[in-house]
């Protein structure tokens, strides 16, 4: 199967007002993606700069220049002095970061472990540094299973929440029962919901039809209508470790150094990914006799054997 990447088109989100995690649900992007474009824009992709700067227009996002400053009556700025959840290109800041490609790693090597050989990807932008890492780290898991990397199949979302999930949904849910994925690694778990919703609508019954792995694990996660198996990323330890950085660096003399802390992930595995993917019959390839031309391989083929739908929607 030849790899494929599909986009998925998107509604206008509704305009309304006005904090740093509204800006970052509109872009698409993660709440240190906006930091890092007030405050450091040059670490940012332009793609991905232009997206947040048309987010902060539109809901007339401002500036609260006070949370800037550590300390009452203090005229320094600290401007940005630690990336969080995102990785400093150089050791000239601190930043607080997790592994994600170690958690790429640990959610497709789960799926693989629990005997799925057609796995899809969804997520996007890829411009996304974090979405990357996360498709890179599926993409590893493959290697080292020895699978064909060009069988996953990739779906670029535009955005990491619901909506773009629910249209990568849709867009598994149409392809034939024999060729469909057994399993979705989501590259956040908005995403992963999007994909339950629409499993749910087009009667594909999750984990029995197809498993779903998230990313973030955020607290809805576990709450689900099928529990999501999610990538948990150490959200208080980010939190500690970047707000020691921070007064370490405001306080700190000349001879701070600057430091780049990155933590692991770790897998929760929960009822959306357990249990063994379906079995669908696929047509087998040509077996190639020695000696012979391609032409007689293909007559040697034992011919296909059509998969019922049934069976593939659990």
């Amino acid at each position: 199967m030849h790899r494929k990447t599909l986009k998925v088109q998107e509604d206008t989100v509704a305009d309304t007002p006005v904090s740093i995690r509204e800006v970052a649900a509109l872009a698409g992007v993660s709440v240190g993606t906006v930091s890092n474009v007030l405050n450091r824009p040059d670490v940012v992709a332009e793609p991905t700069r232009r997206r947040v700067q048309d987010a902060i227009k539109k809901l007339g996002f401002i500036r609260n220049e006070s949370a800037r400053h550590l300390r009452a009556g203090r005229s320094r700025t600290i401007g940005l002095v630690v990336l969080v959840d995102s990785r400093s290109p150089s050791r000239g800041q601190c930043s607080v970061s997790v592994d994600d490609v170690l958690g790429g790693d640990l959610a497709v090597s789960h799926l693989l472990d629990a005997g799925h050989e057609h796995i899809a990807f969804v997520g996007g932008p890829l411009s996304i540094r974090q979405v990357a890492d996360r498709r890179d780290g599926a993409v590893r898991a493959l290697e080292r299973a020895g699978r064909a990397v060009a069988d996953m199949h990739v779906i670029e979302t535009p955005a990491l929440n619901v909506s773009a999930g629910q249209r990568a949904g849709a867009a598994i849910a149409e392809i034939t029962a024999d060729a469909r994925p057994t399993a979705v690694f989501c590259a956040n778990d908005l995403l992963a919901l999007g994909v339950l919703q629409e499993m749910t609508n087009h009667r594909i019954r999750v984990p029995e039809g197809i498993a779903i792995v998230g990313y973030d694990d955020v607290d809805f996660a576990s709450a689900a209508a099928v529990p999501l198996s999610s990538v948990r990323q150490p959200r208080h330890q980010l939190g500690r470790a970047a707000a020691q950085l921070l007064i370490e660096e405001a306080l700190g003399s000349g001879a701070h150094r600057h430091r780049q802390v990155v933590f692991e992930p770790d897998l929760v595995v929960r009822k959306s990914s357990r249990g063994r993917p379906r079995r669908v019959r696929r047509p087998r390839r040509p077996t190639r006799v020695a000696g012979a031309s391609p032409a007689d391989a293909a007559r040697t083929a034992v011919p296909p054997t059509e998969a019922s739908a049934a069976q593939a929607a659990g």
